[in-house]
Parts: C-alpha cells; sequence; structure tokens
C-alpha cells in the first residue's frame, strides 16, 4: 500500500450499500439529536469503480484528477492510493495535496493563468509541469521558475452543439510564434495541453484536437524541443444519463491516439477526468429552516433552506400522491447572496420547516479546496466503502489488476 488511505479514513460498510440509505441512516441520528447541519455522504468505493473503468477504457492514459472538482481529503488520499496524479490550478491546491504526502511528480500545475507568487510556491515546492498559452504567462514563469516544464496550451474547438470550449488557449496559427519565444526565453517546453470543457461534448471533438495537437507536436520538434506529453484534459460524463457513454468517448480517443500518436512513439498521454471520477459517488442532506408561502398569482419561493454550499441540481423528495399534492417550489440557500437560488420551478410535497431533503450525483464542483484549507466552514463528509472495494484497493497498489476477474469484481 501507498499508505494515504487506511481503515480510519471511512466506515466500512457491506457490499450493496448506496449512500442514500446510508444518508437516511445518519438523518434518523441527526434527528434524534436535533442536529439541522447539511452534510454529504460518499461512496468511495464508487471512485474506484470509475478508476478501473477509466484504465480498462483507456489503457494507455494517465489520470490527474483536478483538485478544483473535488478537494476532499477522502477523494484525494483514495485516488493517491490508487496511484493517480493531481491537476492543480493555485498555491492552496498544491499545498492541499502536499499536506498528505503526494510527492510533486505527481502534480501538475495546469491553470494556464497563474500569480506570480503562486509560481514562485511552485517552484520552492518542486512542482514543476505547467502550462502556458500566451506571453505573458511565458515571461512570468521564465522569470519566476527556471526548472519548469512546460505544456503549450492550444484551444480545443467542438462542434456547434458541444458545450462551449475553455476560454484558455493558444490557437495552431500562434503556436509557433510562442514555441519561439519560449526557446528565446529557454524554457523547457515538453508537451502540448488542450481541455475540452466538462458537459456536452461530442467524442468528434476529442479526436479534432488530438490531430491539432499533433501538429503543435511537429512545430516544437522542429524548434529542437523534446516533445514527450499530451495532455488531453477532461470532459468526460460523471453520470450515465449523458447522450454519449463514457465508452463511446474513449473509443474515439483511442483511435485518435493510435493514427496521431501511437503506442511506442514516445509520448505520454495524461488527462484531467474531474466530474466522471466523483459526480455520482456524493449525495448530500440539507435540511429546511425557514419557509415563506407566495401567492400563486406573485412570483416567489416556498422553500428556503440553509445548507452551505448550494446544490446545483434539484432534490429527490417523496414521490408525490393524491393524498400529499404537490406545489411550484423554488430552493434558496443563505439569505442576503444575489445567487442563493438553488433551483426554481421544482414540484414538491409541502414541507416544514426541519424536513430533509437529499440530492444525489452531488460530488463535482461542490466542495471549495479553500475552505477545506480553513476558510468557509464546510458540511461534514461521511466517507463509505464496501469490503469489495476496499480489497480492491489493497490489491491494486497503483496498478491494474492483473486478471479481468479481478477487474470486474468490483465494476
Amino acid at each position: 500500500m501507498n499508505g494515504y488511505l487506511n481503515e480510519s479514513n471511512f466506515l466500512m460498510v457491506e457490499e450493496g450499500f448506496t449512500t442514500r440509505h446510508l444518508l437516511e441512516n445518519l438523518l434518523v441520528e441527526l434527528c434524534q439529536a436535533s442536529d439541522q447541519q447539511a452534510f454529504f455522504v460518499a461512496d468511495l468505493g464508487d471512485v474506484v469503480k470509475k478508476h478501473l473503468r477509466f484504465l480498462k477504457a483507456l489503457p494507455r492514459v494517465k489520470p490527474y484528477f483536478p483538485v478544483k472538482c473535488n478537494g476532499s481529503e477522502g477523494v484525494i488520499r483514495l485516488l493517491a492510493e490508487l496511484g493517480a496524479g493531481f491537476a492543480c490550478t493555485n498555491k492552496a491546491e498544491i499545498a492541499c495535496v502536499q499536506s498528505i504526502g503526494i510527492p510533486a511528480g505527481k502534480i501538475f500545475y495546469s491553470s494556464p493563468c497563474k500569480q506570480v507568487a503562486h509560481i514562485k510556491y511552485a517552484a520552492n515546492h518542486g512542482v514543476q509541469l505547467m502550462t502556458f498559452d500566451n506571453e505573458v504567462e511565458l515571461s512570468k514563469v521564465a522569470r519566476s521558475h527556471p526548472h519548469a516544464r512546460m505544456l503549450l496550451a492550444v484551444a480545443a474547438d467542438s462542434s456547434p452543439s458541444a458545450h462551449p470550449s475553455m476560454t484558455f488557449g493558444a490557437t495552431l496559427k500562434s503556436c509557433r510564434h510562442l514555441l519561439e519565444t519560449a526557446k528565446e526565453q529557454a524554457v523547457e517546453v515538453v508537451g502540448i495541453s488542450f481541455h475540452l470543457g466538462s458537459r456536452g461534448l461530442e467524442p468528434e471533438a476529442f479526436a479534432q484536437s488530438v490531430a491539432a495537437a499533433q501538429l503543435a507536436f511537429e512545430m516544437g520538434r522542429e524548434l529542437g524541443y523534446q516533445m514527450h506529453l499530451l495532455d488531453i484534459g477532461g470532459g468526460f460524463p460523471g453520470t450515465e444519463d449523458t447522450r454519449t457513454r463514457f465508452e463511446e468517448i474513449a473509443a474515439v480517443i483511442n483511435s485518435a491516439l493510435d493514427l496521431y500518436f501511437p503506442d511506442g512513439c514516445g509520448v505520454e498521454i495524461v488527462a484531467r477526468p474531474g466530474r466522471y471520477y466523483v459526480t455520482s459517488a456524493f449525495a448530500f442532506a440539507a435540511s429546511i429552516t425557514a419557509m415563506e408561502e407566495v401567492p400563486a398569482e406573485q412570483p416567489g419561493s416556498d422553500g428556503r433552506w440553509d445548507g452551505g454550499t448550494g446544490p446545483p441540481v434539484g432534490p429527490s423528495p417523496p414521490e408525490p400522491s393524491p393524498y400529499h399534492p404537490s406545489h411550484s417550489s423554488s430552493l434558496r440557500g443563505p439569505p442576503g447572496r444575489a445567487e442563493d437560488l438553488i433551483a426554481d420551478g421544482l414540484e414538491l410535497p409541502e414541507l416544514q420547516v426541519g424536513d430533509w431533503l437529499i440530492f444525489e450525483d452531488m460530488g463535482a464542483y461542490t466542495i471549495a479546496t479553500s475552505s477545506l484549507l480553513g476558510g468557509c466552514p464546510q458540511p461534514q463528509i461521511t466517507y463509505a466503502m464496501s469490503r469489495v472495494a476496499w480489497k480492491a484497493v489493497q490489491l491494486f497498489q497503483g496498478k491494474p489488476p492483473h486478471t479481468e476477474d479481478d477487474r470486474e469484481s468490483v465494476c
């Protein structure tokens, strides 16, 4: 074992449990104790299954988990135990993962827009792998981190029907100039990076981006760079209710990699799956702390709850029945915040102050790393894992299981 995770870090449960069942059991205890604080339940076994599924579908790709997606200690420890790397976007995230012993060589400072102080922090703590997409960023790194190993971030284009691509990224037209500028400033460029975004992607967008990355690779090699690393970013679905399954996307990626970066060409492939790993692993419960009934002809809300981080999706309330009619409802977070609207137009049964709402698929972008390091308080997280999943982690030790039976036993 790598020593990042042990049985004291989670609740051991029997195979077949669900986060909802565990959450409901905890609710009984909280109600008896008159505790109304919101909380998360996380199934770490679900993350284990996602990891094995990733390795099976993309055998040439090493995952670097983006800490900004979910910086909770249990997730970081588990993925470190499984051998994953970590993509950090600032000093706080680097400190978060290094605080549990993750070596600098497994950290990728993936933000193309970095504060000078954060670049110096990375340099002082041994983090070398970074990205850039413009001359200003290149100059900051050249002055502050002479040992940095840089990836040129290339803008990724997706189809008109897809979610917009990331704001950052150099165009192919500007790549040669940026690579020449890096050479003039003695900055080491080791590869290319792109990121398609996190929702609604068409698989062919990955193929197009891999093709563009190959062109940028050739530019770098022509200038004398030892180009050996390709980062294909994120954008993989975290739940099964998306129009494109993960395996379909993976098949297109594998075909593109075989065409443009064939096995044995000396290029290491990494990715940054975030939502994919954690979305379905977390459930969230929050109680109603205040209510307001609004006449039907007036816009407004009949539900207001205070639960820390506001969930971006609707809850899972009891099924309405003829005896308990539903009402058009709005859920809001802490008062006094302009962005406190959580969900509007929900059909919920009549609820009372003290009632609880359960939200599923809550693992992505609901837990801020800054809060975990002493900022705003976060709801408590109860981590759980089945014995079967824990056995898989113990056998894994950062490498894929030796047989298909081992892999499928927890999938």
